[in-house]
């Protein structure tokens, strides 16, 4: 009997129809359309503006699009994995809402947490719960809605970061296809450089951190810039050494879009050409647990069955790590 691998069978994705453009950045903070374009590579970003919706509304806009496009039945899905820093609310685990409302009616599910490499982990879960032959259909949803925790007065964050949503369904496959390795790693040492100070139970909420505005995102962007475009580099090197893979054997770059520079500093250290980085950073920003498979979701008809994807993201904590995917099948 033949290893049962995880491919990924059906993709989807989301993103809110408000635009933040550079151009209206100018007019709320300090900063400019060259600025912004030139730092990040970023032009636009998508933000969910309706009162009432939140990270569980973009899930659920993304599986409901992978669902239509994979002709999937939310019935038959076992095991649902929401990757997001973004919960609804503490406590109350965003995925189960999700599964309930996308009718996912005979899967368990959770939440998995690990800042913008929440999306790259989850395909690690995801994949060891199908190689494990204990479920059939696994449900991967990224999403985040970023807005509900940015300071739009802080030049150094509201630049860049959007809302959106992706999703992919894992299975079993028998052909070699699918999650072929991966090479995850974290350090404690960035605990300080990325993080909001308050509403966790280090410093409880109160009236003092909301007029401080410690209920924001603060990040150290050099510091962050000077890890990302190290660790992203080194963990796709590696993953390419491990796998006796070349520049020739790599179809794909999945890289996560939290800035153009880290993206292209990857690219280069893999001495990969530029038709084979795949970017939409210019029209979402960084969309956190998202964008890797808002990537899948806006590029799939890209690929072909037998494709080789390398996978790679950097987030707060640190976390970072790459992972070597076999594309599974061809877009119809």
């Amino acid at each position: 009997m033949s290893k049962i691998t995880a491919a990924i069978t059906a993709v989807g994705g989301y993103v809110p129809d408000y635009v933040l453009s550079n151009q209206v950045l100018e007019t709320l903070v300090d900063t400019n359309d060259e600025w912004i374009t030139t730092r990040t590579g970023i032009k636009e970003r998508r933000l969910l503006k309706e009162q009432g919706k939140g990270t569980s509304y973009l899930a659920i806009k993304a599986a409901q699009d992978l669902f239509k496009r994979g002709n999937i039945n939310p019935a038959e899905i076992d095991l649902v994995i929401m990757a997001t820093a973004t919960p609804d609310m503490p406590v109350a685990t965003t995925g189960v809402y999700v599964a309930t409302q996308i009718g996912a009616v005979n899967a368990f599910a959770y939440d998995l947490s690990a800042a913008c490499s929440s999306f790259l982990y989850g395909m690690s879960t995801a994949a060891a719960y199908i190689e494990s032959g204990r479920y059939k259909k696994v449900l991967l949803i990224g999403a985040d809605k970023m807005s509900s925790i940015i300071d739009y007065t802080d030049r150094a964050t509201c630049i860049i970061f959007g809302d959106g949503g992706g999703a992919v369904l894992f299975e079993p496959n028998n052909e070699g296809l699918g999650l072929q390795d991966e090479f995850l790693r974290s350090d404690g040492i960035g605990r300080e450089y990325l993080k909001i100070d308050a509403g966790g139970s280090i410093l409880p909420a109160s009236k003092q951190t909301v007029e401080n505005s410690q209920h924001f995102v603060f990040q150290d962007g050099k510091t962050v810039f000077k890890y990302a475009v190290s660790g992203m580099a080194d963990v796709s090197d590696k993953i390419l050494q491990r796998n006796n893979l070349t520049k020739n054997d790599v179809d794909w770059l999945i890289a996560h879009q939290a800035n153009k520079r880290i993206i292209d500093a990857t690219a280069s250290r893999m001495e990969l050409d530029e038709e084979k980085v795949l970017v939409n950073i210019h029209k979402y920003g960084n969309t956190t647990s998202a964008t890797l498979p808002l990537l899948l979701s806006d590029f799939e008809h890209k690929f072909k069955k037998g494709d080789n994807l390398i996978f790679a993201a950097f987030g707060g904590g640190f976390t970072w790590g790459s992972i070597y995917l076999k594309w599974a099948y061809n877009k119809q």
